[in-house]
């Protein structure tokens, strides 16, 4: 991994992230399979301008789904990921999580 925009892939937004922004000040974001906390750290820092308290890493296991509608289904599986969440300062926020109803 080379840069900084590299890490961070996408912000993930469900309803228990939005309670874990507003309560925790934690912000959940699906980073680079390969990347460290340090790397994830800086990344946030860096690029959001706020201060980073601590990072908790973890590997959201492949879902499995079915295709087809009649007759013979086929199982598919979805990807492995991996997500980061991110403990910010209290009087801090991050701006891309604002503002989304």
């Amino acid at each position: 991994m080379t840069t900084i925009y590299e890490v961070l892939r996408r912000p993930i937004e469900t309803e228990k992230s939005r309670h874990q922004n507003a309560k925790l000040h934690q912000y959940v974001f699906e980073v680079a399979r390969d990347a460290t906390k340090v790397q994830i750290k800086d990344a946030v820092q860096t690029l959001f301008d706020v201060e980073v308290r601590k990072v908790n890493v973890l590997v959201a296991p492949a879902k499995r789904g079915r295709r087809g509608k009649y007759g013979r289904r086929t199982v598919v599986r979805g990807q492995e990921y991996k997500k980061a969440v991110v403990t910010i300062r209290a009087d801090q926020s991050i701006d891309v999580f604002e503002g989304v109803k």
